[in-house]
C-alpha cells in the first residue's frame, strides 16, 4: 500500500478501454461537510496554503459511486473478488482519506438498464462517467457540479497538460457558460482509422496480391470463399467479417462505406460548406449495391444479420474467414486467437480499398470516450479531480510493480480514469526504440509504465520466439497492434501523416431531437440497410431517405448546422 503520496507526478494512463459511468449521491453530507485538506491553513494569520493535488482530507470524505464491471483481466486475481474489494479502494483512503461507497455494482451488460432507472429516478451517486448523451441530459435537468475550481485548483500540471493538449478543443464540449461541466477522456481521433486485415498465408496460398481496390478486394474474397484457401480440402471458408451491426466497433462495414466516400452516421462537409448526413448520401447506395452483391455471391456470411461481434470472433478464431475491417487493436483480439489456433495463420494490415486505389478512411474531429462529472448536491467536486490523480500515480513503475493482481488490485475497476491521448505514440515509439538498442527493460517510470512494458515484454519475445510466458498469438497481438511498423498503430501512424482520410465534422454534443429521435432514426438505418443487403430491391434506399427526412432527419440537419455556424473551430 502507498505509505505517502507526493503532490508530483507524471500524468499518463492505461491502454484504451471501455468504461462504465460511475455515480453520486448526497446521502454522505454529514461525512463531507467536515473535510477539509491536511493541507489547508487554519490559522487566520497564516496565508492559505495551495490546493494539493493529492492532499489528504482532514476528516473522511465518502464518495459515492455505481459500477458496471467486466471480469478482472489478469488471471491471477483472486477468485470470487467484487469491486468493492478492490486493493485500491483502500490505498485510496490511506492516501487521501476518500472512501467510495457503491450503490449498485452490476455487470456491464446490466449497467445501462440499471443506470437509465437511476436517471429516471434522479437516485444518482456523487461521482460518475458517463457518455455524451447522458452528459446533456444532466446538463440540462441542472444536476452537474461546477468543476471549474476544482479542475483549475485540483488537476495536477500533468493532467491539464492532456486534457488541453488539443487546445482546449475537448475541454470546450464540456464547458456551458464559463463553467466546466466535467473533465474529459479523450484519445487520438485516428485511433478510429479503418484498416482491412488480410490472411497473408491464404494470399500466399492463391498467389494473390493484396487488393487495392474494392473490385480486386471482391475478387479476393471470392477465391477465399471458392478456392480452398486453407487448403484443408474443404468448403468451409468465406471471405469478408460482416456482423449484423453495420455501423459499430469491429468486423462491421465502416471501412466498406469510406471505401466509397459514405459514412453513415456521421456528418460531412459538402460543397456547399454545409453538413449533410452520411446515411444518406448517394454513396451510402452505391456501398449497398456492393454489399447485396457480396451476399449473394457468399463473400460475406449468410447468417450475418444473426452475429454480434462475439460470433463474429468466433469465425474468425476457428479460421472461416479471411479478412476483416478493423482499428489498429483487431490484432489483440481475435486474429491473436486464430493464430494459437493454427499455426500457419499469419494476418496483415493493409489500407482500406477504395474505388481506384488505396482508400480513404473517416476520422472524427472529436474521440471522446466519456466524461467525468460531479452531482451538483455533492459538496467535493474536488474529489474527483483528486480520484483521477491518484489513479494515475498507482500505474508509475514502483506502484505497478508492488501492486499485483494477486493480492486484490484491479486496475479496470477503478473510477474515475483519464486516458492519456497520445499514449499510443509513445508506446510505439518508446518500445521500438527500447528494441533497437537491445534494451531489457523500458527506463519509463512514470503512469504510462504499465502500457509500455506490456507491450514491450511481448514484442522482444515474439521477436525472439519465446513462449514461456505467453502465447505466440498473445505476444504477436500486442507487437502487431502497437509496436509493429506496418501494423495496426504503425500503419494508422503512416496514414495520418499521409491524410489519407476524410471527417466527420459533428462533434458537439447530441441536438434535440437527436436525443429526442435519435435512436428512432438509428433503427431505421439498421434495419433498412439489412434488408437491403439480403435481397431488397435499391428503391426501399430511396423510401428510406425520405422516411429520415421527416422522422427528424431534417430537424437535426438544421440543429447540426446551426451549431457547425456557431460552435465549430473552422
Amino acid at each position: 500500500m502507498i505509505k505517502k503520496v507526493v503532490s508530483s507526478v507524471l500524468i499518463s494512463t492505461l491502454l484504451a478501454a471501455s468504461l462504465a459511468a460511475c455515480g453520486s449521491s448526497n446521502e454522505n453530507a454529514s461525512n463531507s461537510n467536515a473535510a477539509t485538506p491536511t493541507n489547508q491553513s487554519h490559522d487566520a494569520n497564516e496565508p492559505a496554503a495551495a490546493p494539493d493535488p493529492l492532499g489528504k482530507y482532514e476528516q473522511p470524505v465518502t464518495v459515492t459511486e455505481v459500477i458496471g464491471y467486466r471480469p478482472p483481466e489478469d488471471a491471477g486475481t483472486p477468485k470470487g473478488i467484487t469491486p468493492e474489494q478492490n486493493a485500491y479502494l483502500k490505498d485510496l483512503k490511506e492516501a487521501m482519506n476518500i472512501e467510495i461507497k457503491y450503490l449498485w455494482a452490476v455487470p456491464s451488460e446490466q449497467f445501462e438498464q440499471k443506470f437509465s432507472l437511476a436517471l429516471a429516478t434522479g437516485d444518482l451517486p456523487d461521482v460518475m462517467q458517463v457518455d455524451t448523451k447522458t452528459f446533456e441530459k444532466l446538463k440540462k435537468q441542472d444536476m452537474l457540479a461546477d468543476m471549474t475550481d476544482a479542475y483549475n485548483n485540483y488537476a495536477t500540471p500533468e493532467l491539464k497538460e492532456w486534457i488541453e493538449s488539443d487546445g482546449g478543443f475537448t475541454l470546450k464540449t464540456v464547458t456551458s457558460e464559463g463553467k466546466i461541466l466535467g473533465i474529459p477522456s479523450f484519445e487520438d481521433p485516428y485511433m478510429s482509422t479503418q484498416l482491412i486485415w488480410i490472411r497473408k498465408d491464404w494470399l500466399k496460398n492463391l498467389n494473390l496480391e493484396a487488393p487495392k481496390t474494392i473490385d480486386e478486394l471482391e475478387k479476393v474474397a471470392e477465391a477465399f470463399v471458392n478456392n480452398d484457401p486453407d487448403k484443408n480440402g474443404k468448403d468451409d471458408t468465406y471471405g469478408i467479417a460482416m456482423q449484423k451491426a453495420l455501423i459499430g466497433w469491429g468486423f462491421d462495414a465502416r471501412g466498406l462505406f469510406n471505401g466509397f466516400g459514405s459514412a453513415p452516421k456521421s456528418w460531412l462537409k459538402g460543397a456547399d460548406g454545409k453538413l449533410a448526413a452520411g446515411e444518406i448520401q448517394p454513396e451510402a447506395k452505391e456501398a449497398l449495391a456492393k454489399l447485396q452483391s457480396w451476399y449473394q455471391k457468399g463473400i460475406i456470411d449468410q447468417e450475418f444479420a444473426l452475429k454480434d461481434e462475439t460470433k463474429m470472433s468466433e469465425d474468425i478464431t476457428a479460421g472461416k474467414v479471411g479478412i476483416t475491417y478493423g482499428e489498429w487493436w483487431v490484432p489483440n483480439w481475435p486474429l491473436n486467437l486464430n493464430m494459437d489456433k493454427d499455426p500457419n495463420a499469419e494476418w496483415e494490415a493493409y489500407q482500406i480499398p477504395g474505388l481506384n486505389g488505396p482508400g480513404k478512411s473517416l476520422v472524427g474531429k472529436l474521440r471522446l470516450n466519456s466524461i467525468t462529472v460531479v452531482n451538483k448536491k455533492f459538496e467535493h467536486p474536488e474529489a474527483a479531480v483528486k480520484m483521477i490523480n491518484f489513479y494515475n500515480l498507482m500505474l508509475n513503475k514502483e506502484n505497478f510493480e508492488k501492486n499485483k493482481a494477486e493480492d486484490g488490485y484491479v486496475y479496470n475497476w477503478f473510477q474515475p480514469r483519464i486516458y492519456q491521448p497520445n499514449l499510443f505514440d509513445v508506446i510505439y515509439d518508446e518500445v521500438n526504440k527500447a528494441i533497437a538498442a537491445n534494451q531489457d527493460e523500458i527506463p519509463v517510470t512514470d503512469s504510462s509504465y504499465r502500457g509500455i512494458n506490456d507491450v514491450f515484454l511481448a514484442t522482444k519475445a515474439f521477436l525472439a520466439g519465446d513462449t514461456s510466458t505467453r502465447s505466440k498469438g498473445t505476444n504477436w497481438g500486442l507487437y502487431a497492434s502497437r509496436a509493429a511498423e506496418n501494423g495496426g498503430w504503425g500503419l494508422t501512424r503512416k496514414i495520418r501523416e499521409s491524410g489519407q482520410v476524410f471527417f466527420n465534422e459533428f462533434y458537439g454534443l447530441p441536438t434535440p431531437t437527436q436525443l429526442d429521435k435519435g435512436s428512432q432514426l438509428d433503427k431505421l438505418i439498421d434495419e433498412t440497410y439489412i434488408k437491403i443487403i439480403m435481397g431488397d430491391s435499391l428503391s426501399e434506399f430511396d423510401k428510406f431517405v425520405s422516411s429520415w427526412k421527416k422522422l427528424g432527419g431534417d430537424d437535426i440537419t438544421n440543429e447540426v448546422n446551426e451549431w457547425y455556424e456557431k460552435e465549430a473551430v473552422k
